[in-house]
């Protein structure tokens, strides 16, 4: 998958975001829209992880996305 999949339908991979980081909300999903840059900022804001940590593991969460 690539990130342009996830987006156009955010709806259905928010879900799966909020299962593997624990620490985000419904509302922190909102706020990233969908949005690659938004979420590993949200990342690193909740984890207190450097940006090239948060973005490895938002790269490493897309690469195992099956489409739905």
């Amino acid at each position: 998958m690539n990130w342009d999949q996830i987006q156009g339908q955010w709806k259905q991979f928010k879900g799966e975001a909020l299962q593997n980081w624990g620490r985000l909300t419904n509302d922190d999903m909102d706020h990233a829209e969908g949005d690659q840059e938004k979420l590993e900022g949200i990342i690193q804001e909740r984890y207190g992880k450097s940006k090239e940590e948060a973005h490895r593991e938002v790269e490493d969460w897309i690469s195992k996305r099956e489409p739905h």
